[in-house]
């Protein structure tokens, strides 16, 4: 229950507006966007500070989608990791690991994972590890209790020798993060991997869903497939895949 509302004269809070910019508020906080108060000093700015850390910032699609045009879209001929062969490329990495890309992706990822949040994300390495670094930096401005983890595609040859890195343990709910999906063989190993170690892997969100058939290869071994954009986000139809 919210404290007796006191007169806009007797507070004044600094609140910062989507990494961007930063504004003097009086009155009633602005209810869109992501913001951090300064610390508390009466009950009343206490009560905003719980208030203000449920604000999300809205993960902007059209903005991701025009960055994947800019930066990772590229037209030619192409043999993609599952030996397929492809007339574009979708190049993850120049969006994980650019500023803006990796906030965009870790607020959308957030946002599917809002209404049943894991213990943990992770994938495979390499292309997996800057998503999950970029879910849990977000995550952890939100004050969300989210971990990761990283799956190793060879175990070390010292310590303890396995696949699977990171504050994890067995029974933790996890999902997969993943760059591009294709026929879904990168994720369909980390799952495998994972459950050995004994997490309980949920599904798999994705950048990008290339639409050939990765969707079906997860349903099929009781995991769902969830993405920030498709191929045909870019006007780009799937190849068909065999039946």
């Amino acid at each position: 229950m919210a404290p007796k509302y006191p007169s806009p004269d007797h507070y004044l809070l600094r609140v910062h507006v989507s990494h961007r910019a930063s504004r003097l508020v009086t009155g009633s906080l602005p209810v869109t966007i992501n913001a951090t108060l300064v610390p508390e000093r009466d009950p009343w700015i206490k009560y905003l500070n719980l208030r203000v850390r449920n604000l999300y910032t809205v993960y902007d699609k059209n903005a991701l989608i025009n960055l994947v045009r800019e930066k990772a879209l590229q037209f030619g001929e192409f043999t993609l990791v599952s030996g397929k062969k492809a007339s574009y490329y979708l190049d993850g990495k120049q969006i994980t690991l650019d500023a803006t890309g990796a906030h965009l992706v870790g607020e959308g990822i957030l946002d599917l994972l809002s209404d049943r949040l894991p213990d943990a994300v992770g994938g495979m390495s390499i292309g997996a590890d800057p998503i999950t670094a970029a879910v849990l930096t977000l995550a952890g401005g939100r004050t969300l209790p989210l971990r990761g983890f990283m799956v190793r595609k060879e175990p070390k040859g010292h310590g303890l020798e396995r696949y699977i890195e990171g504050p994890v343990r067995e029974g933790d709910r996890v999902v997969i993060v993943e760059d591009v999906v294709t026929t879904g063989g990168s994720s369909l190993l980390a799952i495998e991997r994972a459950s050995q170690f004994g997490l309980e892997v949920e599904g798999v969100i994705a950048i990008i869903d290339r639409l050939e058939g990765g969707e079906a290869a997860f349903l099929e071994r009781g995991y769902w497939l969830k993405s920030l954009l498709t191929v045909q986000d870019f006007g780009i139809e799937p190849a068909e895949t065999p039946s």
